[in-house]
């Protein structure tokens, strides 16, 4: 059983957290926000781009399907509000 990090876990460490939310707080991004925020949004969209996701329902199928791992990956919303917030 794996017990260190995800590779996407490891690449997501590498953008700087804090750079991240100055560039959200200067452009208003979490504003009217629903489900996903601005951080969720660029983890998801960076592991779509990756993994060579073709479609929103693509992507939707590969959260879906590994929401126990979607924690792992940074994401607040592992497992119950997936199908709803991509």
């Amino acid at each position: 059983m794996n017990t260190g990090k995800t590779l996407f876990a490891q690449l997501m460490e590498l953008v700087s957290r804090t750079s991240v939310a100055r560039i959200v707080k200067r452009h208003g991004g979490n504003r009217r926000v629903c489900s996903f925020n601005c951080t969720e949004q660029f983890r998801v969209m960076a592991f779509a781009q990756l993994s060579w996701r073709e479609s929103l329902r693509d992507i939707e199928a590969v959260l879906v399907v590994n929401a126990g791992k979607l924690s792992g990956m940074g994401l607040r919303h592992a497992g119950e509000g997936v199908q709803n917030s991509v």
